[in-house]
């Protein structure tokens, strides 16, 4: 899988735009499938600046999304071993 920075994906961008070549064709002089060029397009359009945050950074909103879920699956095991304790405890009261 090929990785590219920011300025290259802006730079490849930036020639659709120009609109002296369709998508396709600019895609094929730089060796890129279409679909990638037009995500890379689709997320400028979606983030603005902060498109392609590189070296492996989520956006904010993504960022946001993992660490919720992350806490979802943590709250969802700290109930699990409560539920276990709660069993327990009720157990040994009889």
């Amino acid at each position: 899988m090929k990785v590219f920075d920011k300025e290259y994906k802006m730079m490849a961008i930036n020639r659709v735009k120009e609109g002296n070549k369709s998508l396709t064709e600019v895609a094929k002089e730089l060796d890129i499938s279409p679909s990638t060029l037009h995500g890379w397009i689709k997320k400028l359009g979606e983030y603005g600046d902060k498109t392609f945050p590189g070296s492996g950074r989520l956006h904010e909103a993504d960022d946001e999304l993992r660490k919720m879920r992350k806490e979802i699956l943590d709250l969802k095991e700290e109930n699990a071993i409560l539920k276990k304790a709660a069993v327990f405890f009720a157990k040994n009261l009889k």
